[in-house]
């Protein structure tokens, strides 16, 4: 079974409009995503929009493929995974500071797709270990938008 809810959050001192040009850039989550290697989006980022998505995690190379289900300019993100059923999110929330970003995965129910569960099991390591690399995965992503965006 998997965790229903994955999140960690970063303070950045950017505004959300200069977070959100690098958020809502999803071809760009390479950049910073130690998992999500490389994004082809298809056609201009929009409600409805798909991705196809090429991960790794060491020797080990998969696609997904992803639907943006929420757009809300400057405040959210949100695309489902259509191969394992999860759905990742990017929320902005201005501070007095700059802007606070939180990045989420949500299992609903704490379940993903069979094969999904399957695979992670006998190819990526098992549930927990999986888990364990997509949390630091979240950390390094934060902090790479985080450095992106105070470098303006």
């Amino acid at each position: 079974m998997a965790t229903p809810l994955i999140e960690d959050s970063i303070d950045i001192d950017a505004t959300p409009e200069t977070v959100w040009a690098l958020v809502s850039d999803l071809q760009r989550m390479g950049d910073w995503s130690p998992q999500a290697r490389k994004v082809f989006v298809r056609g201009p980022i929009r409600l409805g929009a798909t991705t196809v998505n090429v991960n790794r995690a060491g020797w080990k190379v998969w696609p997904t493929r992803s639907k943006v289900i929420q757009l809300e300019a400057n405040k959210e993100i949100a695309f489902k995974v259509l191969d394992n059923g999860t759905v990742w999110s990017y929320h902005l929330e201005p501070t007095a500071t700059g802007t606070k970003l939180t990045e989420r995965r949500v299992a609903k129910d704490g379940k993903t797709t069979p094969i999904s569960a399957f695979l992670v099991d006998k190819m990526l390591g098992g549930n927990d270990s999986f888990e364990d690399d997509l949390r630091a995965g979240i950390r390094q992503t934060l902090q790479g938008i985080k450095a992106a965006a105070e470098r303006g």
